[in-house]
């Protein structure tokens, strides 16, 4: 299957122990949103969407980040309590996953890193 037959790309995340201190602060969250649409060559469409919420279950309360692109969305979850976080990039445009990557574990640091990511035929 060539490229041009996908219809997206999709790259999901999921992060164990990052540091606790930058995955509940949502300036820097962000600042990280605005550095990764612009690593990876995208357009964010509008500004990002910040919310902590959840904080009945502990095991699931934090910060969740959207930020829309023009060519889909970039998501992530952040639990307080543990500092695991979910992340996706979805994207009918392509983009360097090890970019996302990199930033993704440097802005976090993360003490691991479980990647999965699948093409969607179009």
């Amino acid at each position: 299957m060539t490229k041009d037959t996908y219809f997206g790309y999709h790259l999901m995340l999921d992060c164990k122990e990052g540091n606790k201190i930058l995955i509940t602060d949502p300036v820097y969250i962000a600042e990280f949103a605005e550095n990764l649409v612009n690593d990876i060559g995208m357009k964010a469409y509008g500004q990002p969407i910040i919310q902590n919420f959840a904080h009945d279950d502990p095991r699931t309360g934090g910060i969740t980040l959207v930020q829309l692109i023009e060519t889909s969305n970039i998501t992530c979850h952040f639990v307080e309590a543990t500092g695991d976080f979910y992340f996706d990039c979805f994207s009918c445009a392509p983009f360097d996953i090890d970019v996302v990557i990199h930033l993704v574990n440097n802005s976090f640091r993360p003490k691991s890193i479980r990647t999965t990511y699948l093409t969607r035929q179009a």
